[in-house]
């Protein structure tokens, strides 16, 4: 499998009802929510879990257990901001009006986003699959929402 240079341990697979979607991680900007998003993958936290926010020509989230956008693993992260720009493809945490409340919520950019830069962290880049990202049932929350199937370090898969 290659993805864009990056190593597996670097890499998440992220499977859809539409298919597979490759996110590379970004540890040099956010250690912190790179670590804590892999656990939690590793954790099996993310399987099943619905994006209960998609908004056309915006972004799709999801990350919450209960489906509202109210929950969370109930472990903030603190604030890694950059100047990476918030683009199509680009991976971010979700958090409320507390900058540090970062916790397991994450919202992929469906389009561009740019004022959303310097104000969420920003840990991954889909490389591979954002035509399944598209696809995503939309609303807030959607009618029927769709789920993670499935959620895994790429160097984990045998």
């Amino acid at each position: 499998m290659t993805t864009s240079g990056s190593n597996l341990e670097d890499t998440l697979i992220m499977e859809l009802s539409y298919g597979k979607v490759v996110i590379e991680t970004r540890p040099d900007l956010a250690p912190k929510h790179v670590a804590r998003i892999k656990q939690l993958v590793r954790d099996g936290f993310y399987d099943g879990i619905v994006f209960h926010r998609v908004i056309d020509g915006f972004m799709a989230q999801a990350g919450c257990p209960d489906g509202r956008g109210t929950g969370g693993s109930g472990q903030k992260i603190e604030a890694e901001f950059s100047q990476e720009p918030h683009i199509r493809g680009i991976v971010s945490m979700a958090r409320s009006t507390d900058l540090n409340s970062g916790d397991s919520q994450f919202f992929i950019c469906l389009d561009d986003a740019a004022f959303l830069n310097g104000q969420y962290t920003v840990w991954g880049n889909v490389v591979e699959g954002m035509e399944h990202v598209d696809r995503l049932k939309q609303g807030e929350p959607p009618t029927e929402p769709d789920p993670i199937i499935s959620f895994k370090v790429a160097s984990d898969i045998g």
